[in-house]
């Protein structure tokens, strides 16, 4: 993917993390342990979710549309697109029409060929990014002396929007999704959790598959590359300015949601008009 370069920004500028639900949270956690004193949007999505089951072309319009409404109110030094799905088909056209880096998650293929012991590796992913021709790219370059088992789940993700919501996790219904990896003659070693989604279930992942499984995310590759901006002439100030998030329509799961968001440093929520 092409690479984000460096701009001259605003005083008080703020980091936006954007996702069609709360899957980016788990990017904003890592980013906020490099970066712990700056202003922060989050954004999800909840009328275009989720980006996994969607066409490239809504996609790309529906993320230019809400990061151009978001600009109209907000100084943005720096956005990350918190989703593997539209990370891939995205960031071309945000880098083309946006003054600030934008980074974008691709899944950890790289990482979890160095660190697999017996040289099998699970990929789990939405559809989009299992079917995406820049997966299968990352693969054909990474992966040569590896096995890659790629599995697509839009259940998992269900789970973990509920999950946030306050329902509990079903083992029994992660182990049924699971078992085209778990019924494997030889099981994968080390997991990619190609969705952003994914690192919250990762207890209950850890209930399912063998006992040592590696569980790899893009997380803090992604919060190095934020900070890396910054250390790098990116002079995003201190704020004092409490976090916000935004989202598209108030409905009976957003305001179940906002809990979950305080816990996170998001004590406001807000609607974005488009």
């Amino acid at each position: 993917m092409p690479e984000a370069h460096m701009f001259p920004i605003k005083s008080g500028s703020t980091i936006l993390i954007l996702d069609s639900g709360v899957g980016g949270l788990s990017i904003y956690n890592k980013i906020r342990i490099l970066l712990p004193d700056v202003h922060y949007l989050y954004c999800f999505d909840n009328m275009g979710f989720p980006y996994g089951e969607k066409t490239a072309e809504f996609t790309i319009d529906r993320i230019v549309s809400i990061i151009t409404a978001i600009t109209n109110s907000y100084s943005i030094a720096l956005a990350v697109i918190a989703c593997n799905s539209a990370s891939i088909v995205t960031l071309p056209a945000l880098r083309a029409r946006f003054l600030f880096p934008v980074i974008g998650v691709v899944p950890a293929i790289k990482p979890a060929v160095k660190l697999s012991r017996n040289s099998i590796i699970g990929l789990l992913a939405t559809r989009r990014t299992i079917e995406c021709s820049y997966t299968h790219d990352l693969v054909s370059r990474f992966s040569r002396e590896c096995h890659i088992e790629m599995l697509a789940s839009m259940e998992l993700v269900d789970l973990v929007e509920n999950k946030l919501h306050g329902f509990p996790v079903s083992i029994e219904k992660i182990r049924v999704i699971l078992e085209p990896l778990l019924s494997m003659h030889n099981l994968p070693d080390t997991i990619v959790l190609g969705c952003t989604h994914f690192p919250f279930i990762t207890m209950e992942l850890k209930q399912v598959l063998p006992k040592g499984t590696l569980f790899i995310d893009s997380g803090m590759a992604i919060a190095r590359r934020a900070a890396w901006f910054i250390e790098n002439g990116l002079s995003i100030p201190i704020s004092r300015s409490e976090n916000i998030a935004l989202c598209m329509k108030s409905t009976l799961k957003t305001i179940k949601l906002a809990p979950v968001l305080r816990g996170f440093g998001f004590n406001t929520l807000k609607i974005l008009k488009l």
